[in-house]
């Protein structure tokens, strides 16, 4: 396949660490572009439920393709999320082409685009934190056991089925918070002179226009790399939503498990122990 040339290519909740990460997915569509700029907004590695027992290689290979993007120029903004919000402290850190931000604005063909992950908004972050990690751990056991369901209708030749789109589609205060959501972003947004305002935190890929009293504004969210598998693409002046598709990616050697890219498994040990160390700074 011939990589993609994308001016802006944004990710997130990517969530590397837990049993709901598609991360072999997730690397079949970084080795398929030639982004300009990579923005990870927010909640790309799960610190929150992060353990030594559970780091597949598959996650190690995404890290290892986003350090192979910083070694090739390109311009990589790690936004922090509530699930990495350990790194905020290090907001401004720099490092060659890779940059750790708490947000970030860009001017795009002479428009002012607005990047945060979009946890502030979230009333239980806010004042419930601990509620917030009990219903993360709740939701990842769901996305397991949501898998093996899964690989049994897959096996009898049904469709897959997602149990947490089953279960927001049938509460409405689920569907009435990522409304007041992305109204709320588009508002501030509007009011700050931004003409685009971009998120994640709810799992909810989107584009569309917001208009209210005093202005417009275009509302994107890259989705996830649970469920949805989605980003967000900037190209041309425009920007799209993009879906992963399985059919669109032939079998490579991330199928197969062998390591690509100069990969070497020493690296693994590393990141368990950069994360454990910053797991045990914060405690």
């Amino acid at each position: 396949m011939d990589k993609r040339n994308v001016d802006v290519v944004v990710i997130s909740d990517v969530h590397l660490g837990t049993y709901g990460c598609h991360a072999k997915e997730l690397l079949k569509y970084l080795k398929s572009i030639k982004p300009k700029r990579l923005i990870l907004n927010g909640d790309i590695i799960d610190i929150w439920q992060f353990s030594k027992s559970y780091w597949p290689e598959s996650h190690m290979k995404v890290i290892r393709k986003l350090m192979k993007f910083v070694s090739e120029g390109v311009e990589v903004h790690y936004l922090t999320g509530n699930h990495d919000e350990m790194l905020r402290k290090f907001d401004g850190m720099e490092m060659g082409s890779f940059h750790l931000q708490n947000k970030l604005i860009l001017e795009l063909d002479g428009k002012k685009a607005w990047f945060f992950h979009g946890d502030v908004f979230d009333v239980t972050m806010q004042h419930s934190k601990w509620l917030a990690k009990l219903g993360a751990v709740g939701y990842d056991t769901l996305i397991l056991i949501n898998s093996f369901v899964n690989w049994v209708l897959k096996a009898v030749g049904k469709e897959k089925m997602s149990f947490s789109k089953k279960i927001k589609a049938k509460f409405k205060d689920a569907v009435k918070f990522i409304n007041s959501f992305e109204q709320t972003a588009a508002e501030l947004a509007i009011e700050k002179g931004y003409q685009y305002v971009v998120c994640g935190h709810i799992h909810q890929a989107e584009k569309r226009e917001i208009i209210s009293e005093v202005g417009k504004v275009t509302y994107l969210n890259s989705g996830d790399w649970v469920e949805s598998l989605t980003a967000l693409e900037y190209n041309d002046e425009n920007w799209e939503v993009f879906k992963y598709d399985q059919k669109d990616f032939v079998k490579d050697e991330v199928d197969d498990g062998i390591l690509s890219d100069a990969e070497d498994l020493k690296s693994k040990l590393d990141i368990n122990l950069l994360l454990q160390n910053i797991k045990y700074e914060i405690a």
